[in-house]
């Protein structure tokens, strides 16, 4: 019984997602209103019916009251959770008890950023958003909301399925002599072999990675390319599983932990045959459209291609397109009219309205050249600005003056739509397709041998009963799980848990895998909790289990910084994480406000112990698990 809606202030359904049981609910309830002869109303307005109310109450409270509930429940045990992010309201529901309110609340979130992704700056404009996620041809919006849906069930797959998502941090392969060599593949060979080749219709690649399902083999960045988030990364590898979801092999799980050497690659005349997924579009060469973020702008137009070298090994090239200037150009003058709009409605009028950096007067002379550069659609809206800014007659820096600069806004989100909505991509507008196929092959070459040992590796990247970590359970007997996370650089590294009933390992398999699995899920919510409460240590006892977590800073050179109170989070605030929001990169600014010439790290850790060893030496336990975890010598990643 679960449902996420997209609306309007209007009350108008801009996209829906709803399980089979909340469907079937649904046209169980508004079925039987109809009259006998009357077949069953359509799905949509059945929708719009029963959240109407909802949307209806909230734009009230919001426009008399400014402002709103942000969930309740029914008397059936319903659970809404809404937020309003400018003119969208985003509501989930449940109604089988599986999700808690912050799991409908990180859904949203979720959602909102899969949507930032698709649609860049336009989301700053409800009008034009409205455009593009409610098309007027019926066949172009049903594909989008059914790549919507898509993108949320494989997000929800894999929160429910992957530790790295569980935690929203990326995991790497652990075979650092493979990596390294992958890099160095990656940075001397592909991306200068693309970037220096004719055919790329003026695309540079500026990142390209190898994922193996959800983890990661090998990055490389370009020197000329801003760093790629933690939450773009993230957001990225759910729509590669989109493409490709990752399947389950039991051949996978029932191999032996083994040393394995595969053969040296074979040299190029002696290409391999990896046998290539059909890409599920028309265009097999068709790139994605990607919108992240940027030093110069936090929503950079890229293309992204994946190319896949077997099931479950995919290569990602993400590039810069030609006049993505323009949307540097488009941000930093829409930056400047939301900053004069957010002065005008707090009542500063005249020279105090003008204030901040830059101001609309010191832009004026750049933004009628980028008119006359680059569109004449904005002629008309700027002309109307300037005779009511500017001119004698008109009314100044005023309040008076918001309809003039909230046009401005839309106009502006409209030039960047039009030059870098997905329909605007041309067919010669991406790396030539015989440059992509080369890309794959090379790809493939390099990895010829390495495939199945890839594949089984994904699912059993670390075991408890592997070296090194056959020396973790020597150290610290009863240890049973871990989670350890850099979110500094967003990495973690956990022994695997595999839970399905082919598997077998340390934990066991069917129920008990499952059992310890659920409670692993449990800490890492409960922990969340607290630090969102501003709880940066909790150890607890659940039954035969004791659980810890920790969050805490060292500077460059390894040394743990002291202890400070960090700032609880809203109830109504972005949830704890790295993919929707990044709370770490808040939380290390906090704190480096008393650390400002030192290069700072935050780290997390997350232990399960049999509950019959004794609490003081569990937290000695997880203090020397830190320190052994950090040490390069024993993992070269981290």
């Amino acid at each position: 019984m679960k449902c996420l809606l997209v609306a309007n202030e209007s009350a108008e359904v801009l996209f829906y997602w709803t399980d089979t049981e909340f469907e079937q609910q649904v046209q169980k309830q508004y079925g039987v209103s109809q009259e006998e002869g009357e077949g069953l109303p359509a799905f949509e307005d059945s929708i719009n019916t029963l959240f109407a109310p909802i949307i209806i109450s909230c734009s009230t409270m919001v426009d008399r009251l400014m402002d709103n509930y942000t969930s309740f429940s029914t008397e059936n045990n319903h659970i809404y959770v809404l937020h309003q992010f400018e003119e969208c309201l985003y509501i989930a529901v449940n109604g089988d008890g599986d999700e808690t309110k912050e799991d409908l609340k990180r859904k949203i979130y979720v959602m909102k950023k899969l949507i930032e992704i698709m649609f860049g700056m336009v989301t700053f404009s409800g009008a034009l958003l409205r455009k593009e996620l409610r098309p007027r041809d019926t066949e172009q919006r049903n594909r989008l909301w059914k790549k919507l849906r898509s993108l949320l069930e494989t997000y929800s797959r894999l929160r429910e399925n992957d530790q790295s998502f569980l935690v929203e941090a990326v995991e790497r392969l652990i075979h650092p002599t493979l990596c390294e060599q992958c890099i160095e593949f990656l940075e001397r060979r592909l991306v200068q072999q693309i970037n220096s080749n004719m055919d790329r219709a003026g695309e540079e690649v500026l990142h390209a990675f190898i994922l193996v399902q959800t983890k990661m083999l090998a990055f490389y960045s370009s020197r000329s390319a801003s760093s790629l988030s933690n939450s773009d990364l993230l957001a990225l590898i759910i729509l590669v599983q989109d493409l490709y979801p990752s399947k389950i092999d039991p051949v996978c799980f029932s191999i032996p932990d083994v040393f394995y050497t595969p053969e040296p690659s074979p040299p190029e005349r002696e290409s391999g045959d990896l046998q290539t997924l059909e890409v599920p579009t028309s265009d097999p060469s068709a790139p994605s459209r990607v919108f992240l973020e940027a030093k110069e702008c936090p929503m950079m137009p890229h293309s992204m291609y994946c190319l896949s070298l077997c099931p479950g090994i995919t290569l990602v090239l993400l590039t810069k397109i030609p006049n993505s200037h323009v949307a540097v150009s488009a941000y930093c003058f829409l930056e400047t009219f939301v900053k004069l709009e957010k002065r005008l409605c707090e009542g500063h009028e005249g020279a105090a309205a003008m204030r901040g950096q830059p101001s609309i007067q010191e832009q004026r002379s750049k933004l009628e050249k980028f008119i006359k550069a680059w569109t004449s659609q904005l002629q008309n809206v700027w002309t109307d600005f300037k005779n009511k800014a500017f001119s004698r007659s008109g009314s100044g820096f005023t309040r008076d003056l918001l309809p003039s600069c909230r046009n401005m806004k839309t106009q502006l989100c409209g030039v960047y739509r039009q030059f870098f909505a997905t329909e605007c991509m041309g067919s010669s507008q991406r790396l030539a397709p015989h440059l992509q196929e080369r890309a794959l092959n090379m790809v493939q070459e390099k990895l010829i041998h390495w495939k199945d040992f890839l594949l089984v590796k994904s699912k059993r990247n670390i075991t408890m009963v592997s070296y090194p970590f056959f020396f973790f359970l020597t150290l610290f007997p009863g240890l049973i799980h871990f989670i350890y996370v850099d979110r500094s650089d967003g990495r973690m590294i956990a022994p695997s848990l595999n839970v399905t009933d082919h598997t077998v390992s340390e934990l066991g398999k069917g129920p008990l895998a499952d059992f310890i699995k659920s409670k692993v899920w449990s800490l890492v919510a409960t922990a969340q909790q607290y630090l969102q409460k501003g709880y940066t240590t909790v150890t607890l006892r659940d039954g035969d289990y004791f659980y810890c977590y920790f969050l805490w800073f060292e500077n460059e050179t390894g040394y743990k910084l002291e202890v400070i109170d960090i700032p609880s989070s809203p109830d109504d605030g972005a949830p704890v994480g790295m993919l929707t929001c990044d709370y770490y990169r808040k939380l290390l600014r906090y704190y480096s406000k008393k650390h400002q010439n030192e290069v700072l790290k935050c780290y997390e850790l997350f232990t399960v112990h049999l509950g019959v060893i004794p609490s003081e030496y569990i937290l000695q336990h997880c203090s020397q698990l830190a320190r052994k975890l950090w040490e390069p010598s024993r993992i070269p990643l981290l």
